[in-house]
């Protein structure tokens, strides 16, 4: 099956969806350092390096299954300005433009938590039903919410008995409930064109944070199976009494934790000799930028306008220490294959990790979309486009 990936960054979304069975026809991003990087680990891959706003779907041919992306999280993230809609670098447009030209059979786009903040909840519903009906322009000097006026009109009229897309409600996801050894909660619009007959949910949860702190405190298989003392203090009677009422037949696999991740890649001091694996100096904690713990999932890594955030990408020692992880360690922990290299200074390296989707979870997300395709039987449908 065939795929095209916009905003593909590093290429963390597009690796998941090559493991899961599409081939790409194209990979689109306009980052020079992060086209470096795509080029020198997937040289057979089309990449298209430049602006999506000027991209020519024509060019790129018909027939494709998916169309995947994460639109620049800036204009929604926590840690930015919040604008929205008024940023411009608000690239759900284009997201919109490439369903609305390609006609795919399925598509996923990403973004970050903060888009399921209840301030956006009226954007979201917005980009749904642009999504639902792609062909429904918006007109030349309409505002957006007079564009989503007359969305809802037409979902709620005749429109509405004839989508051109299925879109499942957005869910909100933590990897780390699915095998990544991060906490990293993103959003995540999945549909299917209107006469693709898929019978789709998203994939449920393989980890659990219970089932990590069952085998720390009741059983004590964390510790020993990894031969070391507890490095956290243990909580107290009336947790672990609570915890030792959980049956342990029913739990998921417990989460990954940042040791498991990386505890087999030498000290980076060292002189190692691997890929990406080189230390930096000057990491420091600072109030609400404590690193993460060894024996936890790390904390969500970020990709800072101006450079590398300094506590989310730090470990913090059991002996009260810091570091920064390095590229490589990073890498893991965004479950990127070990031959996977970084093109750029660390900087820039450590913001397009930061930036990717974590391979493992996409692989498994889109791994369910490839399956629904494959069993999906086309329905016999008359598309009436919109006007």
């Amino acid at each position: 099956m065939r795929a095209l990936e916009l905003f593909a960054g590093a290429g963390g979304l597009a690796l998941g969806t090559e493991k899961a069975g599409f081939e790409h026809v194209a990979v689109a991003e306009w980052n020079a350092d992060a086209c470096s990087t795509l080029r020198r680990n997937r040289p057979h891959w089309n990449i298209i390096q430049g602006d999506v706003r000027q991209l020519n779907y024509s060019d790129i041919g018909s027939n494709i299954d998916l169309v995947t992306g994460g639109p620049p999280c800036q204009p929604f993230s926590l840690g930015g300005r919040h604008k929205a809609w008024n940023d411009e670098r608000d690239m759900f447009p284009e997201a919109i433009r490439a369903v609305r030209e390609i006609r795919p059979r399925a598509f996923l786009f990403e973004n970050v938590r903060g888009l399921a903040r209840q301030s956006f909840s009226t954007y979201i519903e917005y980009i749904i039903l642009q999504l639902t009906y792609p062909s429904l322009l918006r007109k030349t000097n309409e505002s957006w919410q007079e564009h989503l006026s007359r969305l809802e009109q037409h979902h709620t009229g005749t429109g509405g008995n004839n989508p051109e897309y299925k879109v499942i409600p957005p869910r909100v996801l933590n990897a780390a409930d699915y095998g990544v050894p991060q906490r990293r909660d993103r959003i995540f619009f999945v549909g299917f064109r209107a006469d693709v007959n898929a019978k789709w949910s998203f994939p449920e949860p393989t980890h659990s944070q219970y089932a990590l702190q069952v085998s720390k405190w009741v059983t004590g298989d964390y510790w020993r199976e990894r031969n070391i003392l507890p490095t956290q203090p243990t909580p107290s009677s009336k947790v672990i009494a609570q915890l030792s009422q959980i049956s342990i037949d029913s739990l998921l696999t417990p989460w990954v934790t940042l040791r498991d991740a990386i505890n087999d890649l030498p000290d980076p001091r060292l002189n190692t000799g691997i890929s990406n694996h080189v230390y930096q100096s000057g990491a420091r904690p600072y109030p609400g930028h404590t690193g993460s713990l060894l024996d936890e999932p790390s904390k969500t890594l970020k990709a800072g306008d101006h450079g590398v955030p300094g506590g989310e990408n730090m470990i913090a020692f059991p002996d009260g220490t810091y570091r920064y992880l390095t590229i490589r360690e990073s890498a893991r922990v965004q479950t990127f294959p070990d031959d996977y290299t970084f093109e750029g200074s660390w900087s820039e390296a450590m913001r397009q990790i930061g930036n990717a989707v974590p391979v493992e979870l996409a692989a498994r997300i889109t791994k369910h979309i490839y399956d629904a395709l494959i069993l999906a039987e086309p329905q016999k449908l008359h598309l009436k486009r919109c006007v």
